[in-house]
């Protein structure tokens, strides 16, 4: 193992020195990094010339110039050294600067959308695997090339215009539902769900009919309660949601009869639910690093919890505790978030406009934790949807062609012939082959989603990774482009070396030697 990381580093920084030199020189004779100052009438301009000219090096060979751009990037191979220097831009504004400011707006907006079309994607690609050519198949198929195939440019248009403009009309004039409206939701809702689950027409009839009505009446009483201006989960609702997770991580793990992974959900779900009462005066003065502790510690937890009741199979039971943990800890956190919606809207910067379109937060806005972290989720909320839709069609995808591929396999025939459930053969057996491809999929996904979503922050207004670098293109700036180089072929390098172990940790096959 340690032979096979040092080759790769060497190997990885040999092909940094060579792309970096090919992307230097065709961005240096790209262009004039002196044209908008040429055709200024400013009274000093040849002052201005021969400063830009000095600063940047540009009396300097394109060739000769790269060189003294990669000694000052290798002074940020050295740790607390304070030695990085990636140059400055055509505004002298340095680039050490520039770059960290632009990949935290990138990193905030592409982390979520990455998780959720990962997660979201896998979930939905086995469900659909494993009802092939169910009516649930061919519609999540349907969308999911529907939404492959929409432009990212016209998913952000789209939600701008129906999402945040259209919801926080909804807020503004009267938050309420009417009646045809409700109904035409209602019917709608049943109508997806009775496809979704299928079955026969007695069986498709009770689904529609529980459905719409189930929907109905949630939306009649989030109205009538003014929910939309005032949101709040409450203990019955965090408990409610806190036994479904229960149920679902047991049933998907382990199995509804195992009565020893039912006592350890339930264990850890009735401490969250009783952290829901026990934190409230604590979280009144809250800090990212404090959620970040409180995460660490309920996921301590619900592991101790099922290491002592996991009896013959541990490892099990330390799965359960801990997602039954971090799930109630979420919900506990939405729950708060919510109490301070109504402050947020109401704020004089806000208006009663939550919903953003443009930039990465508000101008002149100022508040508590929970009011600022709401204002950032509110303006990433639709770019971070934009990037969702469209990675979660093809994670879909993979997801739906790799589980079919390994379920034909001779080793999922033995499991079966011996006996297993139909759950233990898809979650121990089928599931960790068919996220070998998963793995190489995200590690190419995580370099291109950190290198920016230019279309999408152009739409957005956000200050990222992707409108540094059309920026930088468009003024032949080249020491920002060569920074936004660093990090993107860096990350891509790290995690395609990451998709490597992982392939040794998913299937016990593959050896990295």
């Amino acid at each position: 193992m340690t032979s096979f990381i040092v080759r790769r580093i060497l190997v990885s920084v040999l092909i940094l020195i060579a792309a970096s030199f090919v992307m230097y020189m065709l961005a240096a004779y790209s262009g004039d990094p002196l044209k908008d100052l040429r055709g200024s009438n400013a009274p000093n301009i040849d002052q201005l010339i021969a400063a830009r000219t000095a600063a940047l090096h540009l009396d300097v060979p394109p060739p000769a110039r790269w060189l003294i751009w990669l000694g000052g990037a290798a002074g940020c191979l050295v740790p607390f050294a304070d030695t990085c220097n990636l140059g400055l831009s055509v505004t002298n504004a340095s680039v050490t600067s520039l770059v960290p400011m632009a990949m935290a707006s990138t990193v905030q907006l592409v982390t979520v959308a990455l998780v959720v079309a990962v997660l979201l994607g896998v979930v939905v690609g086995i469900a659909t695997a494993l009802r092939q050519y169910s009516g649930f198949d061919f519609s999540v198929t349907f969308i999911s090339f529907f939404l492959f195939s929409l432009p990212s440019f016209l998913i952000a248009v789209l939600l701008k215009e129906f999402v945040a403009i259209g919801f926080n009309n909804f807020l503004q004039k009267d938050p309420t539902i009417g009646i045809v409206a409700l109904l035409g939701i209602a019917i709608v809702s049943g109508l997806i769900w009775q496809v979704f689950i299928g079955g026969d027409g007695r069986r498709r009839l009770i689904v529609f009919a529980v459905s719409a009505l189930a929907t109905g009446g949630l939306l009649a009483f989030l109205s009538a309660t003014n929910w939309f201006i005032n949101p709040g989960l409450g203990p019955v609702g965090i408990l409610l949601l806190i036994a479904a997770t229960v149920a679902a991580t047991v049933g998907v793990l382990a199995g509804l009869r195992n009565r020893r992974s039912l006592l350890i959900g339930s264990i850890v779900g009735a401490l969250g639910l009783v952290s829901y009462f026990a934190l409230q005066g604590v979280l009144n003065n809250a800090s990212l690093g404090l959620i970040i502790g409180l995460a660490l510690v309920a996921i301590l937890v619900g592991c101790a919890v099922g290491f002592g009741l996991g009896g013959f199979d541990k490892g099990q039971g330390m799965r359960i505790g801990a997602i039954v943990a971090f799930f109630s800890g979420a919900f506990v956190l939405i729950d708060r978030f919510m109490q301070a919606w109504p402050s947020y809207i109401n704020h004089s910067r806000i208006n009663g406009r939550p919903i953003a379109t443009v930039g990465s937060e508000t101008p002149g806005f100022t508040g508590d934790f929970w009011q600022l972290s709401i204002d950032s989720f509110a303006h990433l909320l639709l770019p971070t949807i934009a990037l969702l839709l469209i990675s979660f069609a093809g994670y879909t995808r993979y997801a739906r062609a790799g589980l079919l591929e390994v379920m034909n396999q001779d080793y999922i025939r033995t499991a079966r012939a011996k006996g297993l459930p139909e759950r233990v053969v898809i979650v121990r057996h089928a599931l960790r082959n068919m996220l070998i491809p998963i793995a190489t999929l995200v590690a190419t996904d995580v370099g291109a989603l950190l290198g920016g979503a230019v279309i999408t922050e152009s739409v957005f207004a956000i200050p990222g990774m992707g409108q540094l670098f059309n920026a930088s293109l468009k003024r032949v700036d080249l020491n920002p482009i060569m920074g936004y180089f660093l990090v993107i072929a860096i990350m891509a390098i790290l995690f395609n070396f990451l998709a490597d172990l992982a392939y040794a940790a998913l299937d016990p096959r593959v050896r990295v030697k």
